[in-house]
């Protein structure tokens, strides 16, 4: 249960910040100085937008691990989704973090370290972050599958959808691409792709329409969290696909999610690269 201090009384409990990336939003609360491990119930309760503060995560900002601290990591920064489970990755949740780190320590570039690796933060703008989200790759064994299949052309048996495009970029994603994206009710096709026992990780459904070759629309439904307005490290990974496919020759590209739009860069030795907003939307305490 979170408990709100009353007007005029002395906070207690938690402190926390809540922000949101093209409306991906998350609760915000540092554990750096005092660990904080919270109970998959208290997880729970607090990403419940009914009954809690309501994030689509709770993110943990922690010391840097030695090895982070090598690679001049400011701080680690721990995912867990609305339903507890600990993920990698998190581009819109990278951005907010780094926001705030940046804005801590009055400087423009941090580094954060992630159970994907390092990622290389800077601003670019007001409000506006760039992350080097890192290597993406397409091997089997990396997205993970639980066994060897051709990860261009991943056949689900999902008519409708066609084959996929299995990629990881420190989480399992697959993409799809499809001719009209409206036409697609990912949110009911997207549990049972999710669960398929080809991922024992389970994995994150990604829809695209590419529009031009340098433009791309995006649905994306995500572990633990189901049909979300926008996913940054799939917008990554749908870009990296759409390069695989040959369906764009293009760099960089514009994708377009139900929140907004988020710019993807993808370098030659597929290390992708990207930039969009954050905003602030309120802080306070639970306990």
């Amino acid at each position: 249960m979170i408990n709100y201090p009353a007007f005029g009384a002395r906070p207690e409990g938690r402190f926390f910040i809540k922000m949101q990336g093209l409306h991906n939003h998350f609760v915000i609360t540092d554990g750096r100085s005092e660990p904080y491990k919270p109970k998959k119930a208290e997880t729970i309760g607090v990403c419940d937008v009914h009954t809690g503060i309501g994030g689509d995560q709770l993110v943990i900002i922690e010391s840097p691990t030695a090895a982070g601290k090598r690679g001049g990591a400011t701080a680690f920064m721990r995912l867990l989704n609305v339903d507890a489970r600990e993920v990698e990755a998190c581009g819109n949740a990278t951005r907010c973090v780094a926001w705030l780190l940046m804005q801590e320590q009055g400087a423009s570039d941090v580094v954060l370290e992630t159970r994907a690796g390092l990622i290389e933060c800077r601003r670019s703008g007001d409000l506006q972050v760039s992350c080097v989200m890192g290597r993406i790759s397409n091997r089997w064994q990396d997205v993970p599958l639980l066994e060897q299949r051709d990860t261009r052309y991943l056949d689900l048996g999902i008519e409708v959808l066609g084959d996929a495009v299995a990629l990881n970029i420190g989480n399992p994603h697959v993409v799809f691409f499809v001719d009209k994206l409206d036409d697609v009710e990912l949110e009911t096709i997207g549990p049972g792709i999710q669960t398929n026992p080809l991922f024992p990780d389970q994995v994150n459904v990604g829809v695209a329409q590419v529009v031009s070759d340098d433009q791309m629309r995006l649905v994306v439904f995500e572990r633990g969290a189901g049909l979300t307005t926008a996913c940054g490290s799939g917008a990554c990974v749908a870009v990296y696909a759409a390069q695989l496919r040959g369906l764009t020759e293009k760099k960089k590209m514009t994708v377009t999610m139900p929140a907004g739009d988020i710019l993807i860069e993808i370098s030659g030795d597929a290390i992708a690269t990207m930039s969009g907003p954050v905003a602030y939307c309120f802080a306070g305490y639970y306990r």
